[in-house]
């Protein structure tokens, strides 16, 4: 009887956060229907609707909701313990879950993760690649990756980066065949490759910084795409200008493929930051993957 409600108080807590059998079921790593039996039994057993289900939502009754309120913070306090007692081990071990964007991941996280992971072989990484600005606690995240101007005052921030530039480029054959650039506000008169940011739906406002002047320039262009490498690519084509990182155009500036331009109105962001809330409990693995994270790195 314990055993059936403590794995059925599970299932109901991960559908009332997903909002959706189909993504608790994800989640849970069982099937719709063995889930929907699971809630279905421990209703039977409480005599008690716990669920209001639609084709569209389910959502907590009030029976449903006192229950979660209830049981919601002893369930975390025995997930905290069980990781508590997994800190006796020896070596690090552990599940942690990640978000950060993709540029984040490919320069910053994944050249330090992967000596980190060959370490330490008992701890699982998640990574998602999410360009949003996610909710790292509704998402249940141990963590995120954003630049230091992006993260929430009520968050710890641990420095994993070096500052770095945005680069303004495109083909040497596109640039004869249009003209240079000498001025962002020149930049809408040619054809710009652009960026769409998911979390507002708007296209991404170009930004420069000369001394103390700051300007953001929306461009228009043919093609908009949310992930670098397209950017990139259509750079290289000869279809217009790309505002990248300057690190992931570093061989094509060198092999003259690309040219840059306004190089003098490029100052640099200030580097990602690793981050998390302030009351999270810190297991071992998360500890050290902190320790192989942050910037500067130890030699």
């Amino acid at each position: 009887m314990l055993k059936d409600n403590f794995n059925d108080l599970i299932s109901l807590m991960v559908v009332a956060r997903e909002r959706s059998f189909t993504r608790a079921a994800a989640k849970l790593g069982v099937s719709q229907s063995a889930l929907s039996h699971s809630i279905r039994a421990l209703e039977e057993r409480l005599d008690l609707r716990l669920l209001t289900r639609t084709t569209r939502s389910v959502a907590p009754t009030e029976a449903g909701e006192r229950l979660i309120n209830t049981i919601g913070p002893r369930l975390t306090e025995i997930e905290s313990e069980l990781i508590a007692i997994t800190e006796m081990r020896d070596k690090p071990a552990g599940n942690i879950r990640l978000t950060a964007g993709e540029h984040a991941v490919k320069s910053t996280i994944w050249p330090a993760l992967k000596p980190f992971l060959q370490q330490y072989p008992d701890v699982n990484v998640e990574i998602t690649v999410d360009n949003t600005l996610t909710d790292i606690v509704s998402g249940r995240y141990d963590a995120g990756v954003r630049l230091g101007e992006q993260v929430a005052k009520d968050m710890i921030a641990v420095r994993i980066g070096p500052d770095w530039s945005m680069a303004v480029v495109a083909s040497p054959d596109y640039f004869d065949r249009h003209g240079r650039p000498q001025t962002p506000q020149e930049l809408q008169q040619h054809n710009c490759i652009n960026m769409r940011l998911p979390t507002m739906g708007g296209l991404y406002a170009w930004e420069f910084k000369q001394g103390q002047r700051e300007l953001r320039v929306r461009v228009e262009g043919q093609l908009i795409a949310n992930n670098l490498e397209p950017r990139i690519e259509a750079a290289l084509s000869g279809l217009g200008i790309a505002c990248v990182p300057e690190d992931t155009v570093t061989e094509q500036l060198a092999r003259g493929e690309l040219e840059r331009v306004l190089l003098d109105w490029s100052e640099p962001f200030t580097g990602y930051y690793l981050y998390y809330p302030s009351r999270k409990q810190h297991t071992a693995a998360f500890s050290h993957m902190i320790d192989a994270l942050r910037f500067p790195r130890n030699v």
